[in-house]
């Protein structure tokens, strides 16, 4: 009876278990709705301060309008960073982890903390 239970609590732990995979930055459209890791350069980023709600976009893996993924930081979510993510993720290379939605053609993932992003070496 034990071994029965272990194993059904098992199995439901891991129907609710969603496994990130990595892609390819390149093939991040194709990927909308799933959470995924995906590493690539920072080319550069905003903070839209005069737009209500505040936000901020990070453009990876090309420079604004031809970025590959935008990473999207709104302004509540901005306080739980040290450094302006603009400026400190500029030109780093980074893996982002999160779930990918397409915005006007494009796919963006939104963050809410460093927690989601690391920086490569």
């Amino acid at each position: 009876m034990k071994q029965l239970f272990i194993s059904l609590s098992f199995c439901l732990v891991s129907l609710f278990t969603t496994a990130q995979q990595k892609i390819n930055i390149e093939k991040a459209s194709e990927h909308e709705g799933d959470s995924v890791i995906i590493c690539s350069k920072v080319y550069g980023g905003k903070f839209f301060s005069n737009r209500e709600p505040t936000v901020t976009l990070l453009n990876v893996g090309a420079a604004y309008p031809n970025s590959l993924l935008t990473i999207v930081i709104k302004g509540e979510n901005r306080l739980a960073f040290i450094n302006k993510p603009e400026d400190f993720y500029t030109n780093k290379e980074i893996c982002v982890t999160g779930t990918i939605r397409m915005f006007k053609g494009k796919p963006e993932i939104e963050i809410s903390s460093e927690k989601a992003i690391t920086i490569n070496d």
